[in-house]
């Protein structure tokens, strides 16, 4: 026999939250998700990332495999 109640509730429509700003909508367990980061701040997505290049290894990379 299975117990009851043992699943948490479903939210079809949760909010998230970045900075106090409604980003998007998804379903989950809480009625409101806090961020810190999602691909509208993050820099891999938002094309703001830099390479820090230690001892050229960057150009090294780039020259090997000829993406230069």
């Amino acid at each position: 026999m299975a117990k009851k109640n043992t699943h948490p509730n479903w939210h079809e429509e949760s909010k998230v939250y970045c900075d106090g700003k409604h980003i998007m909508t998804v379903g989950s367990t809480k009625k409101e998700l806090n961020v810190d980061i999602w691909s509208g701040n993050h820099p891999f997505f938002t094309g703001s990332q830099r390479i820090i290049d230690t001892e050229g290894r960057v150009e090294k990379f780039m020259k090997k495999y000829k993406l230069q």
